[in-house]
């Protein structure tokens, strides 16, 4: 997808009098105008949210395999040097009889040191020079810059890490987060983003005043011919727009929510960071019993960490397992500010929500069920939801309802819309997928918030994998079957199974990973697993796991999964 950011100067922070300052961000042009000016109440604990935010930005925990062309260089010229040692040691000596024997000038001394200054000094010029303009560098580490949405009581950041599995919005009440303002434009636009600002952000004392400005002059003046206006075009990648919308469409749904103190949390965090599992599983279960207090075991030690002055009052559940605990590790920054936890779980394996209270501000960091978006979980959501799709007549209701109102409850969006509960849930997931609606965990609301210049489909997020889309097909059909299932160790397992006419077997980890596997299709006799498993695999390890594709589409099969969700909306 072509994404254009237009922006007039940089962000940054601007001197006022009186040892005042601001905070000034610059707004993308090419979006909707926005504007925002307040002073900025709490700015130490600003700092430490927004430097978190920041940490989720660069986040990146994909597996980088190790470049071994300048080991192999090294080893080539490693046998030439040897060859050459002898012949390289006489040349030298010679040359430092010569050198002794040579008349030194009496400024030698100071004509090096002067040298090594132009040289030092020029190779700083070109180092910031880069930091300042390689935008190149800079985009592989954030695909987009992140988004700012003004609204009537809050003002939120967003982002989206690099490696497609972590998600990340600091929230502030205008109430009590900010002062007295004036000039406020209610939109969603993007902000120029850079190492700089990110330093400037530290800077943020509470004895020196802090205003925050989204600068909006930029919408106001001639930018052709200005010399601070510059334009960006960036290609944002597929599967970056699909594993957005997908933590989007997620959050969109109701979850079981468990509460946490700011202690347990931290037993958490240090027993991670102590610590390195070096088998699996490597995921965190949460036992949650109605009426007592929520524990969370560590796995593979099986380490029990009791929530202290916690009672879970949500419905029974079986424990649930999520993965991707090493991405908490961005949350240590916040622990002296946290007032407490609230963590929101869609079920095994799937998305999961961490929102940090602090006070007139909160910090949610979305994880994906996976740590990188690939085949083995990117389709796992299916799990919760909906089994029909909505019409496309409530969904446009809907959207222009929150697009006029701005903020809602659930309950306001089905009543106001006059649509049945079940097709208005399924309808805010759609609109949350496409980027027009956020979720609110914290205040339980449904926000307008347009992620990208227009409302993202099929052509900018791609469809799903021809192998993913005939795997389901084959579930819906009944056509997968397990003949095979023996318990490996670590908890391994390998599955056999015939799939259609085909009869494929894959090696499944302790954490619910293909690792390997084979068939004798034509896509893994091209491919292998290089471009991800087969139809066939995919299918078979959806069988042996438990995903499965609802056959029923009908009006009863939409109430029984409202009626499932309806249970979360509780808690």
């Amino acid at each position: 997808m072509k994404v254009t950011m237009a922006y007039l100067g940089r962000s940054g922070m601007v001197g006022g009098g009186g040892g005042a300052q601001a905070l000034s961000l610059a707004p993308n042009l090419s979006r909707e105008p926005v504007a925002f000016d307040a002073p900025l109440l709490q700015p130490l604990r600003f700092r430490e949210a927004i430097s978190a935010l920041h940490d989720v930005v660069i986040n990146d925990l994909r597996f980088k395999p190790r470049d071994k062309t300048a080991y192999e260089q090294w080893k080539k010229d490693e046998a030439e040097r040897l060859g050459a040692l002898r012949r390289a040691t006489h040349k030298q000596a010679k040359d430092e009889i010569l050198a002794k024997r040579a008349d030194v000038p009496k400024d030698l001394e100071r004509v090096y040191k002067q040298k090594l200054r132009t040289y030092w000094s020029a190779r700083q010029r070109y180092s910031n020079y880069l930091l300042r303009h390689d935008m190149e560098l800079w985009r592989k580490l954030m695909p987009c810059d992140p988004v700012i949405t003004v609204a009537n009581d809050v003002v939120f950041f967003e982002c989206f890490s690099a490696d497609e599995s972590s998600y990340g919005c600091l929230t502030v009440n205008r109430d009590d987060g900010f002062g007295a303002g004036d000039g406020v434009q209610l939109g969603t636009t993007n902000v120029d983003y850079s190492w700089d600002l990110y330093n400037n952000f530290q800077t943020l004392r509470s004895y020196r005043e802090t205003r925050f400005k989204v600068d909006p002059a930029g919408f106001e003046v001639a930018t052709e011919g200005n010399s601070d206006y510059r334009e960006e075009k960036i290609d944002l990648p597929q599967s970056w727009l699909r594993g957005f919308m997908q933590v989007q469409q997620a959050m969109s749904l109701p979850a079981t929510r468990v509460s946490l103190t700011r202690e347990a949390v931290y037993s958490l965090l240090v027993w991670l960071k102590r610590h390195r599992a070096k088998t699996s599983p490597r995921a965190v279960r949460f036992e949650l019993l109605p009426g007592q207090t929520p524990r969370l075991v560590l796995e593979p030690w099986e380490k029990a960490i009791d929530v202290h002055g916690v009672t879970y009052d949500g419905p029974p559940t079986e424990p649930i397992r999520v993965w991707g605990r090493q991405r908490l590790l961005v949350l240590a920054r916040l622990l002296p500010l946290v007032d407490s936890f609230d963590v929101h779980l869609l079920g095994t394996g799937l998305p999961h929500f961490w929102v940090a209270r602090m006070g007139e501000m909160r910090l949610t960091l979305g994880l994906s069920g996976w740590t990188t978006n690939d085949w083995t979980r990117g389709s796992s959501l299916d799990l919760v939801l909906p089994p029909a799709e909505p019409s496309e007549s409530c969904v446009t209701r809907i959207a222009d309802l929150l697009r006029d109102e701005r903020s809602m409850t659930f309950d306001a969006v089905a009543s106001r819309a006059d649509a049945d509960p079940a097709e208005a849930l399924a309808a805010l997931g759609r609109l949350a997928h496409s980027g027009q609606v956020i979720r609110d965990l914290t205040d339980n609301v449904y926000r307008y918030r347009q992620i990208m210049p227009r409302a993202l489909g099929e052509a900018e997020i791609g469809p799903e994998s021809s192998e993913l889309v005939g795997a389901k097909d084959l579930l819906r059909r009944g056509r997968a079957k397990i003949t095979g299932d023996e318990t490996l160790s670590r908890g391994a397992r390998l599955v056999t199974g015939k799939v259609d006419n085909q009869e494929p077997e894959v090696l499944i980890d302790g954490d619910g990973r293909i690792k390997r596997g084979k068939c004798k299709c034509s896509h893994y006799y091209q491919f292998g697993l290089r471009a991800g498993p087969c139809r066939h695999m995919i299918a078979l390890h959806r069988q042996a796991v438990g995903v499965q594709t609802s056959v029923d589409r009908d009006t009863g099969a939409m109430n029984s999964w409202f009626e499932r969700m309806k249970a979360r909306m509780k808690s």
